[in-house]
């Protein structure tokens, strides 16, 4: 089978035999397949902390911490976070979870892998600027000759057996005995590398909008959520704005159901390149549609791969989240939102407070909290009552 991963040699041999065999087994045994892929994008991670010391080491040296590192996230192509994001955590649910992983899932991860690697050529080997603009391929269906995926317990001994615990320790003492002088001559190396690929444009394709789409996928489904029902995606709606759309439709991007058959969430999503706040008003009015049809409002979502907000418009503003709510949490706002009192209107009970300073600060934070502001800050002296 040819590999979409030929690009590797010479420079980044090391990556290539754990590459084919994540493309091989992408329809015979898939949890294994996005194991591999896993793996592999550790090692590529760690080959850069080991190469790129503009990058700095956390003190917690998981794959996790590695990804989320400020200056690893700095060095990236926009939209590439989100491809490792995928990586990270679809293998992590192949590792630990049983959650059913299906090839569909593998060959996602396989081509994410191919987006980032071709990245990692492009910048950092010598000939990176030469590199042909190449379009990745999904692998063939084939027979199964025989692989069977693997079980929890058996990728738990693979990944034991592939730690590379070692090599971060090797790495984290060897920076901390090089000098400034070798340390600055190091990142001139580096710089130079990279400016030096940076002379021919990038033209390659890294597929940022199915990236963005895939990711929210997952996130759904870490938060419970089942895609694979009518009318989850791309559902139609009517009552939109003429000057919109002179047809008065429109197509949201989710739609999260309540067991009773009502909306409890929409999720609105913009390319990686924009605010994610550009969906906001969009979102908005797939709200009021929703609405309209069945009678209760659903909570907003919308995203743009990178930032996700949550918003309840009859409450508070929009608040960034990192990731999306269960179905029995969102239940949970509907409920509070329709039966929430107004506070400022609740009587103070005078056996907890009987000063009237105290009864106006509580007065004065009801207020603020039916007004939709969310946090408040309360100052008096000491031994004044502030606990009461």
């Amino acid at each position: 089978m040819d590999s979409n991963f030929s690009f590797l040699t010479p420079y980044f041999n090391h990556l290539l035999p754990h590459t084919q065999q994540a493309e091989s087994l992408v329809y015979t045994a898939p949890r294994a397949s996005c194991f591999y892929s896993r793996f592999t994008l550790e090692q590529a991670v760690i080959w850069l902390y080991d190469n790129d010391l503009y990058l700095k080491l956390p003190y917690d040296k998981n794959l996790g911490a590695l990804i989320h590192e400020q200056t690893f996230k700095d060095n990236l192509k926009p939209g590439l976070f989100n491809k490792i994001r995928i990586i990270h955590q679809v293998g992590n649910r192949a590792a630990h979870q049983t959650t059913l992983i299906k090839p569909n899932d593998a060959v996602h991860l396989i081509e994410e892998l191919f987006h980032f690697l071709y990245w990692l050529c492009r910048f950092y080997s010598p000939e990176g600027r030469n590199l042909p603009n190449i379009k990745f391929n999904p692998p063939l269906s084939t027979d199964s000759n025989g692989d069977k995926d693997l079980t929890l317990k058996e990728i738990e001994t693979l990944e034991k057996k592939l730690s590379q615990a070692d090599e971060l320790r090797r790495i984290a003492e060897e920076r901390e005995k090089i000098t400034k002088e070798k340390l600055s001559a190091l990142k001139a190396q580096i710089t130079a590398l990279k400016d030096k690929n940076k002379t021919l444009p990038d033209q390659h394709d890294y597929n940022e909008a199915q990236t963005r789409t895939y990711l929210v996928d997952v996130l759904l489904q870490e938060a419970g959520w089942n895609l694979d029902q009518p009318h989850w995606t791309e559902y139609e709606v009517t009552g939109m704005p003429l000057d919109r759309n002179p047809s008065g439709k429109g197509r949201i991007d989710y739609v999260l159901w309540g067991d009773n058959g009502n909306p409890l969430a929409l999720v609105e999503t913009k390319r990686t390149k924009k605010p994610a706040e550009i969906g906001q008003q969009q979102a908005k009015l797939y709200a009021d549609c929703l609405e309209q049809k069945f009678g209760q409002r659903p909570l907003i979502f919308y995203s743009n791969g990178y930032q996700t907000y949550l918003w309840d418009d009859y409450t508070y503003p929009p608040r960034e989240i990192q990731g999306f709510l269960k179905k029995d949490e969102l239940e949970r706002l509907i409920f509070r939102r329709k039966n929430r009192k107004k506070l400022h209107l609740v009587p103070v009970n005078n056996d907890i407070v009987n000063r009237s300073y105290q009864t106006e600060a509580i007065r004065q934070i009801t207020e603020a909290f039916s007004q939709n502001i969310r946090k408040a800050l309360l100052v008096m002296a000491t031994g004044t009552g502030k606990t009461r």
